[in-house]
């Protein structure tokens, strides 16, 4: 009895400790109650869900026709709701084969509504997914023919700059193109154009937003980069404390060997990595700005640049601050500690500026993707 109270009071020890735990993580961090209340209603929207599709199965085919259901479905898939897609394939697996009054399946709607979490569900269709690929709607379309398709307005706004988009709607066309048969690729629609030409012609005006806006950010960021590696090349020829008659070395490479060292190398770290940003940004505005250069090439070069003029920015701070700690740390020291703490506000403005469309363009370029491949979907019947 004892050894089992024990037990009881442990457990209610660590209840105890959970909860505490929860409450201060709470106050701490007020959008872990938010976040951990929206988990909470979702869960319970879909055992709601999965009660309706139980009841469900007791209607008549009359009484299931009145529902709309098509209608219901294009909602789900318009508006991402995947949870409602994934109970409805448990419910009724044979949906997948059902098509609404154009021909099109709930993937053709997904692929057309740009929906990549609903779209990857297909991925778990097993041997059915070669037989679903293979489907065409009344105007002749098959799944390559609906992924040329501009994505609508709704679905290009959720991504930040026309490069973003042109790549987002070439990674859609790319995941499609691997999963359709090779004589598919070739094929025409009613219109007689094939999948490649057809994209062409949707996302013309997309292409030329998207050069333009790459143009831009570059030919802002080479101002900057050539302002650094103008001051940076200059600052070496003009090292604080002067050179010696004599020798003609720098006076602080004796008196102060390791702030000098510092100084040296930032600035040289800086002059080099603006140098790089500036070959990068140039291959931008010469690049010849095909469809294919928005999925990987443009994307990386303006990457690398950025990534390289962040640094350059931080270098040439350093920089800055080991000048001033020569010149300034004999007779006024406690001026250069403040300055030197205000210069990384430049480096801070330009995390703040650049650094979110750094990481969104690493994450789409080399991240996972946009598409996962979930197991094989089980079924309720």
């Amino acid at each position: 009895m004892e050894h089992g109270g024990g037990l009881i009071t442990t457990s209610r020890v660590l209840k105890l400790f959970h909860e505490m735990g929860w409450d201060i993580l709470r106050c701490l961090v007020p959008e872990i109650k938010y976040i951990h209340d929206r988990k909470l209603v979702n869960d319970e929207a879909v055992k709601l869900l999965s009660c309706i599709f139980q009841e469900m199965r007791q209607l008549s085919k009359l009484e299931l026709e009145k529902m709309d259901l098509n209608t219901i479905i294009y909602d789900a898939i318009k508006h991402g709701i995947i949870e409602f897609i994934t109970e409805m394939l448990k419910y009724n697996p044979e949906i997948i084969w059902k098509k609404d009054e154009r021909g099109r399946t709930i993937f053709s709607h997904a692929i057309v509504l740009r929906q990549e979490k609903i779209f990857s569900l297909i991925y778990g269709l097993g041997t059915k997914k070669s037989i679903m690929v293979r489907r065409h709607d009344i105007f002749r379309n098959n799944y390559l023919h609906l992924a040329a398709k501009l994505s609508p307005p709704s679905q290009l706004e959720r991504v930040s700059g026309a490069a973003l988009q042109m790549q987002r709607e070439l990674q859609w066309f790319k995941e499609v193109e691997k999963i359709v048969q090779p004589k598919l690729k070739e094929e025409v629609n009613e219109n007689n154009k094939t999948p490649e030409v057809l994209f062409s012609d949707e996302h013309k005006e997309l292409v030329k937003d998207a050069e333009s806006w790459m143009k831009n950010t570059a030919g802002s960021s080479m101002i900057v980069g050539t302002l650094i590696a103008a001051v940076m090349f200059t600052t070496a020829f003009t090292v604080p404390g002067g050179n010696k008659n004599d020798t003609g070395l720098p006076t602080m490479l004796e008196s102060h060997p390791q702030g000098f060292m510092i100084f040296m190398v930032s600035n040289a770290l800086s002059m080099f990595s603006s140098s790089t940003s500036l070959l990068m940004f140039l291959g931008i505005l010469t690049a010849r700005y095909a469809e294919e250069d928005f999925l990987k090439s443009l994307p990386t070069k303006l990457i690398f640049g950025l990534a390289c003029l962040f640094f350059s920015v931080a270098t040439m701070m350093a920089s800055f601050g080991a000048s001033l700690y020569l010149i300034l740390h004999d007779q006024l020291s406690w001026v250069t500690i403040p300055i030197i703490v205000l210069s990384i506000i430049p480096i801070a403005l330009f995390s703040i500026c650049q650094f979110p469309l750094l990481i969104e363009m690493t994450n789409r370029t080399y991240g996972s993707g946009i598409f996962n491949k979930p197991k094989k979907i089980s079924s309720n019947n």
